[in-house]
This record gives C-alpha cells, structure tokens and sequence, in this order.
C-alpha cells in the first residue's frame, strides 16, 4: 500500500498513517444537527471526508465510516428562551421534534446523495444511544472527573486538567477557556465556569428528556461522539473528523471525556477542515449572507446570479486544500464550472484519440503525471495539487486532439485511469448528464456507437437525408455531434 501522510490537530504536524488494526481504517466524523436544511458549510466535511474514504478504499483499505446525527436537540441554546433549537422548531410548526428530526435528515440525504457523497457504514443518532451515554457519564463520575449538581452531571474541568492537559486539542490554556464560556441558563449549578454538562435535568417545559439515575433530562452535547464512537469503533480508532467550528468545544471536550473514561485519548489523528467564507465573511443568517444547498442548485438565493450543480460546488469545494480557508462567490463557482467542464470533456475526448504506433511503454512525462496525482492524494489530501496535475493531463489531450502531439496505447491507458479512477472513482467528479449508475452509463455510449454506425453507413451509401436526420433528432435531445477525421463525436 501506498503510505499516506495526515495532519494530526493534536500533534500540530503531518504524520504517517498507521491504522490500529492493519487494512481497517475507523473514522468518525461529526453529523448534522437536524433542524434546518443542509447548509454550505455542511458540503465541506462531506465531501471532504468523502474523498479521505475512497481514498483508503481505493489503496485496499477496509474503512468503517461512522457519520452520527444530532437528533437529540442540546446542541445549541436560543439566548433568550434557553430552549434547544430542535424542540422550538418543532413548537414553531406544531409538530413532534421527531417529526422535525425525520424531515431534515431525509433532505440532508437527499443534498449528500446529490453531491455524490458515499453514504457512511454506520449512521447513529444520538437518541438512539441514550443508554450508552448514561453509562458514560456514570464511569466518568466513578472516576472522579464529574459531579453532580441539582440533577444535572457536569465534567470537573479542574480536576482533569490537574492530570491532564484540558486544551491539548485547540492550543488553549483555563483563561482561555473562560473568556470562551457560553452564558447558559444552569450555570449556577456548576462548580466552575469551565464545567460542562454531562447529563442535563430537564426543565418541565423541555420536549425531548429521559430517565437516568440523576433526574429526567438529556445528554450533553459533546457526550454522544464519546459514546457512539467507543460502542462502533472501540476505545481507540483511527480518525476522528469535522470542521474547525467543532475543535473547541466540542471535540476539546470528547478529548477530555475519553480521556477520562478509558485512560487515553482514543483517537490516533484527529482531522479538521477549514471553514467556508461568503465573500471573505463568515456564513451566517445573521449576516444574510447564509446560503442551503438547494438554493445553490435552484439558485434561488439572493446571492447567487445563477443556479449551480452540485458537481460544480463538489469541485469547488476540492479546488482548495481541506485545511484552507474556502471564499465562495460567484465569481469563484463560475472558475470552477468552467474548469471542471473542461476537464470532463477532456476525458471524453480521450476515449476517441487513437494511439499512435509507438512502442507500448508510456512516457517519461505521462508515468511521472500519475505518480505526482497519487502524490499529492496522500500528502494529507491534497486535492489542489491532484487536480492541477489532472490538467496537466487535459493539456496532454487537448494538443493529441488538435494533431500537436501523439500519444501511445499505453499513455492513453493511464491518461484513461487518471480520469475514471482519480476523477470519478475518487475525486467523485462525474459527468451531470449521466446518473450515477455507471451500467447506465455504459447502456447510453453503447446505444450512441449503434446509432452512429448506423448514420456511417448511410453517409457510406450516400444517404444524406437519413444521416442529416439522425444528426438532427440528436440535437433535438441535446446531443451533438461533429464529423471529424477519425470518425463521428458525440457529445452533450
């Protein structure tokens, strides 16, 4: 196998990958809070964790891929009535917050399904492992690192970081901490502002509350990763992924409750993408600059000056190295459309140059295209510098078609691997114009070679009606095609 290198947050430098049980990768990466439609920013540790698991199954890794779902509302707290996000929308439109759960995770599926994203191994929510997050809590209590406190449990920050480093992950120290401490209604429970709930009790008004040895409540919210992660991948896994906005506090505070819990960290890498600007702004409704994913694709929103595919915004998004900062604007998205158009056509292109009669051994140039792809894939998931070598390679195309250059049967071998194997199979980049199934995709080429045998034969017997009426109905369905030396090109 091919080595891979990745950035480890915790240790602040590259590292080579070595998985904790040989061929078998563990990654868990955090989900949506389901009580909105998928945003931009939920497309960037999609897709970018997305490309990390064909990555490793491209190389001939097992992965396990465990994505959660935050069902259980406690992610956040409205400021002014203290009530979880989950449990006012469902107030709001008069329906059961799992009603408002079931709707939200269907349309987030369906926008991953569009941005051709694989679907995870394991797919938890949090309310389904209440259980597993009251036993967490009580070992954490058992081991002296929580208290409880008028029917709530929270994490003695104090204590652990007696031990313990409380901050290893984000670089912060206790001051820091504090300045960063959200104002929740319950702080007077807590001994210390660093504190975090554990195990919440529950107000009368609060929805969504379980029994549990201290009080009818709920989890908090950084219990649920501990727990599902521990019960699908063990004590210790491989990677643990999401965005930055997540370093502190949440995954801080899944250090800490491992850490507490099992006696190490239990995660090997911990990997995080970078956020995605709006016009050099951070994207939020209050700066009105907050755009969903199907507004993208219908271009319904009022910052966009047309519609765009979900292909167009996957490229994007793999344009720029996951741990840079991502500006979107139109500007930018048009670039990148445009780049991708012509990297697929590219591609398709390919498929009708012929090999010149050369010796079967590719070229110095070609064989170090394709080493310096897989290079830069396994250099901590550079996909900027793959797809700059990727056009390199449209360059190679582009001159072999206008007769500038040659290529032989087994340059177009892997200038062919290159855009199935990479492009497709693990950039995820395919052409919008075909579904997703590439049997159906090879149904519609195989049907196009039928339909343009039959229109040279009839120029070969000069029918000229029946060849010009093939043409034209073709084009009437958005297929065009061009008569060139080596024979009829179709595309659409």
């Amino acid at each position: 196998m091919r080595e891979v290198y990745i950035y480890n947050t915790l240790s602040r430098k590259k590292e080579l990958f070595k998985p904790v049980t040989p061929s078998m990768v563990g990654l868990y990466v955090c989900g949506p809070t389901v009580y909105g439609d998928a945003h931009l920013g939920h497309a960037r540790p999609a897709v970018t964790f997305d490309v990390l698991v064909r990555l490793f199954r491209h190389l001939g890794y097992k992965v396990r891929y465990v994505r959660n779902i935050t069902d259980v509302g406690h992610l956040e707290h409205d400021s002014d009535s203290g009530e979880d996000k989950i449990a006012k929308k469902a107030r709001i439109e008069q329906l059961e917050p799992m009603e408002i759960v079931q709707t939200y995770t269907i349309r987030f599926h369906d926008a991953m399904r569009r941005l051709n994203t694989c679907p995870p191994s394991i797919e938890p929510r949090a309310s389904g492992h209440i259980i597993e997050q009251i036993a967490l809590v009580q070992k954490i209590l058992d081991a002296g690192f929580a208290y409880i406190s008028n029917g709530s449990v929270y994490f003695d920050v104090e204590t652990y970081n007696r031990k313990h480093h409380y901050g290893a992950l984000s670089g912060r120290n206790l001051d820091d901490t504090l300045s960063n401490t959200r104002s929740l209604d319950g702080q007077e429970d807590k001994h210390s502002p660093f504190d975090f709930a554990l195990w919440k009790k529950a107000s009368k008004e609060h929805i969504m509350r379980w029994p549990s040895p201290w009080s009818d409540g709920f989890p908090g919210w950084h219990l649920e990763c501990s727990a599902m992660s521990e019960k699908y991948l063990g004590e210790e896994f491989d990677i643990h992924g999401g965005g930055m906005d997540l370093m502190f506090p949440h995954h801080e505070c899944e250090l800490a409750q491992n850490t507490a819990s099992r006696g190490k960290g239990g995660v090997r890498y911990w990997m995080h993408n970078n956020m995605i600007t709006i016009n050099g702004q951070k994207m939020g409704k209050s700066l009105g600059n907050f755009i969903t994913l199907d507004e993208l694709f219908n271009g319904t929103n009022k910052l966009l000056e047309q519609a765009y595919s979900p292909m167009t915004i996957r490229f994007f998004i793999l344009q720029a190295h996951y741990r840079s900062t991502l500006d979107f604007s139109n500007e930018a998205l048009q670039a990148a459309e445009k780049g991708m158009k012509r990297m697929l056509q590219a591609a398709a292109d390919l498929k009708n140059l012929k090999a010149a009669n050369k010796p079967e051994e590719a070229s110095e140039e070609i064989k170090a295209m394709e080493e310096n792809v897989y290079a830069a894939l396994c250099d901590d998931l550079n996909t900027p510098v793959a797809l700059s070598h990727l056009f390199d390679a449209v360059k190679i195309i582009n001159n072999a078609k206008e007769g500038k250059r040659s290529i032989s049967a087994k340059d177009k071998e892997i200038l062919d691997s290159l855009f199935t194997t990479v492009l497709t199979d693990i950039l995820g980049i395919m052409d919008e114009n075909f579904s997703n199934s590439a049997g159906e995709k090879k149904v519609i080429e195989g049907l196009m070679d039928i339909v343009l045998q039959e229109r040279a034969k009839a120029k070969a017997e000069k029918d000229w009606a029946k060849s010009d009426f093939i043409r034209d109905s073709l084009k009437e369905l958005g297929i065009y095609v061009k008569d060139t030396k080596e024979g009829a090109e179709w595309s659409l």
